[in-house]
C-alpha cells in the first residue's frame, strides 16, 4: 500500500463526506410539508383505494362494494354533509367567540363520518374519539348536547344508552379497547349487533389500538375499526409514523383491512357496511382506513399553517366531499335549485339553533364537584368543600351571583 494510494482513498472519502453532508443539508432546508406529495397516494396506493365517486363527480364501480342507493337517500347524504359541515363552522366560530374553551373540527372529514355513520343499524354500539360530529348527527344525538363538554359545563350532556352512542373520548386511542371489550360482550349475550370504534392516524401509533387489535382478533369480536387517517397527528404526518399504509397492519393481527377514499360518502358507505356485516356474521374484526384530510387545524388551539403548506390543503380542496356528491346529483338531475336552496336555508337555522343553545346554557352548579366523591361522605371532602365555598363567598359579586343577578 503506498502512501499516494492511502492519500487518494482519504481524499475520496472526505469528498465523499462533503457530499453526503451537502445533501443532509440540503434535505433539512427543504420545508417537510412541500416534501409531502399534497395527500395524493402513488399508483400502487391508488389502485388499492376503494372508490366509488371520483373527485370530478363520476360514478364508477368496485368489484368487491357495490352499492345501490335512492335518489332520497342520496339526498339524505347530501344534506347530512351539508348540515354537519353547518355545525362544525358554528362551533368554530362560538369558540373564537369565546362561548366555547376547545373545538375540534371535523372539517373535511363529512364523508367518512355520514358515510359510516349511515351504515349503522339502530342496535349497533359507537365509540367515537372527540371528532365524530358526523357520526353523532347519525345517531340522533343533538348537535347542541355535543358542546357542553367543550364549554365546560358537563361531561358529555347525553345518555350513551340511547342513542347507542357513548361519550367522547379524549384519551387518545383508549375508546378501541373500549369498544373490543363492549364487542366481547355482545358476542357472549349472543346478539347479532356490531360495535365500531372510531380513532385517527394518530392514535394508531397507540398501545390501546394494538392490544384492541389483539384482543379483537384472538376472540374474534364483532368489532370494525374505523381509521381517519386525515394525515395529520397534530403537527406529525403519517410518514413520521408509520412505514406503511394503515390498513395493512391488520395483516399482522390476523385480520383484514382495506383503504377506502374517506372524501366518497358513497364508498364510505358501502365499505362500512360490508364490514359491520362481516361482524354480525361471526367472521371478526376488520380494519377501514378512510383516506381523508383533516382542512382545518387540529383543534383550535392549534395553527396548521407553521407545519403545513397552503398547496396542499388547496390540493385536498378540490377533492372537496360535498362539492364532489353535489355534482354528481346534479349532472344526474337528483337535486335541483330549489332543493339546494331549502337545504342551505336549513343549515341557517341550523346555525341559528346552535348559537342560541349554547349561550343559554347554565353554568353548573360550582359544589357539585364535591359531590359523589364517597359513597358514604369523607371529612377531608367535608373539609374542601368548606374551604372552597369560603373561596367562592369571598368574590365581591357572590351575593349578586347567588341572586342570579
Amino acid at each position: 500500500m503506498t502512501v499516494e494510494g492511502t492519500a487518494q482513498r482519504k481524499n475520496a472519502r472526505a469528498s465523499s463526506k462533503r457530499t453526503t453532508a451537502k445533501k443532509a443539508t440540503s434535505a433539512k432546508k427543504a420545508s417537510p410539508a412541500k416534501a409531502r406529495n399534497s395527500g395524493r397516494p402513488d399508483q400502487a396506493e391508488q389502485d388499492q383505494l376503494v372508490q366509488l365517486l371520483t373527485p370530478e363527480g363520476k360514478r364508477v364501480e368496485h368489484p368487491d362494494y357495490a352499492i345501490d342507493l335512492s335518489a332520497e337517500e342520496l339526498r339524505g347524504l347530501y344534506r347530512d354533509m351539508v348540515l354537519t359541515r353547518k355545525f362544525d363552522a358554528e362551533a368554530t366560530t362560538l369558540q373564537r367567540q369565546g362561548e366555547l374553551g376547545l373545538w375540534a373540527s371535523l372539517l373535511g372529514q363529512e364523508a367518512a363520518q355520514i358515510g359510516s355513520g349511515r351504515a349503522l343499524r339502530d342496535d349497533d354500539y359507537v365509540f367515537p374519539t372527540y371528532r365524530e360530529h358526523g357520526v353523532a348527527w347519525c345517531r340522533g344525538v343533538d348537535p347542541t348536547n355535543l358542546l357542553g363538554m367543550f364549554r365546560g359545563v358537563n361531561h358529555g350532556g347525553w345518555d350513551p344508552n340511547t342513542n347507542n352512542f357513548h361519550l367522547y373520548t379524549i384519551v387518545i386511542g383508549s375508546q378501541t379497547l373500549h369498544a373490543t371489550g363492549y364487542a366481547m360482550g355482545v358476542q357472549k349475550d349472543g346478539a347479532d349487533s356490531a360495535v365500531i370504534a372510531y380513532f385517527g392516524d394518530g392514535a394508531s401509533s397507540q398501545g390501546d389500538v394494538a392490544e384492541s387489535f389483539t384482543f379483537s382478533a384472538v376472540y374474534n369480536a364483532p368489532v370494525v375499526f374505523f381509521c381517519q387517517n386525515n394525515q395529520w397527528a397534530i403537527s406529525e404526518p403519517t410518514e413520521k409514523q408509520t412505514r406503511v399504509p394503515l390498513y395493512q397492519r391488520a395483516r399482522g393481527f390476523g385480520f383484514p383491512g382495506v383503504r377506502v377514499d374517506g372524501n366518497d360518502v358513497l364508498a364510505c358507505l358501502a365499505v362500512t357496511r360490508a364490514a359491520l356485516e362481516r361482524a354480525r356474521t361471526g367472521q371478526g374484526p376488520m380494519l377501514i382506513e378512510a383516506f381523508t384530510y383533516r382542512m382545518g387545524a387540529h383543534t383550535t388551539s392549534d395553527d396548521p399553517t407553521k407545519y403545513r403548506a397552503d398547496e396542499e390543503r388547496a390540493a385536498w380542496e378540490a377533492k372537496d366531499p360535498i362539492l364532489r356528491l353535489r355534482t354528481y346529483l346534479e349532472a344526474e338531475g337528483i337535486v335541483d335549485e330549489a332543493y339546494l336552496a331549502s337545504i342551505d336555508e336549513e343549515s341557517e337555522t341550523l346555525g341559528k339553533r346552535v348559537r342560541d343553545a349554547v349561550r343559554a346554557m347554565p353554568d353548573p352548579d360550582t359544589m357539585a364537584i364535591f359531590e359523589n366523591v364517597y359513597a358514604d361522605g369523607h371529612a377531608l371532602v367535608d373539609e374542601e368543600r368548606a374551604q372552597f365555598a369560603a373561596y367562592q363567598a369571598s368574590f365581591a359579586d357572590a351575593d349578586l351571583v347567588a341572586e342570579g343577578n
